[in-house]
């Protein structure tokens, strides 16, 4: 009879203990929540930044290519006016005209060139600053998430 009691209070408390299973509080649950937000948008910042040094990076390359072939399409436009004034002392000099043909020919293919490198440098800068927007952006979020 005294180990049938035994057996039935330990029964018992075997039962009730899965009742008594710790719960967790919603503040615990938001903690949670909002480190994982913290992590994630730590995650995004730093990837933003290494994107910027890289973009940053090749500013200056461009920079320089801009620059040369500005002045490439520069001289090309000039020896175009060159090849053009000789054509027009002699019109009908077939050797004359294929020389201004080509100069023409090259002054167009420099200046194409030169446009495109202008254009990769303005879209460079432009994704730099949109870029540094963003990780502002994010500096703020974060600065709100995780007062420290």
């Amino acid at each position: 009879m005294r180990i049938a009691f035994v057996f039935y209070v330990l029964l018992a408390l075997l039962s009730c203990s899965g009742v008594s299973a710790q719960v967790v509080s919603q503040d615990s649950l938001k903690a949670l929540n909002d480190q994982k937000k913290v992590l994630a948008l730590n995650k995004r910042l730093n990837d933003s930044k290494i994107e910027l040094a890289k973009l940053e990076n090749q500013i200056p390359h461009a920079v320089d290519e801009t620059a040369s072939t500005a002045e490439r399409a520069q001289r090309s436009a000039e020896e175009n006016k060159v090849a053009a004034g000789n054509l027009s002392t002699d019109p009908q000099d077939k050797q004359l005209a294929r020389k201004a043909s080509k100069a023409a020919s090259a002054a167009s293919r420099d200046a194409k060139r030169a446009r495109k490198a202008a254009d990769n440098l303005a879209k460079l800068r432009r994704n730099v600053d949109s870029l540094r927007e963003k990780i502002k952006e994010d500096e703020d979020k974060l600065a709100l998430l995780a007062p420290n």
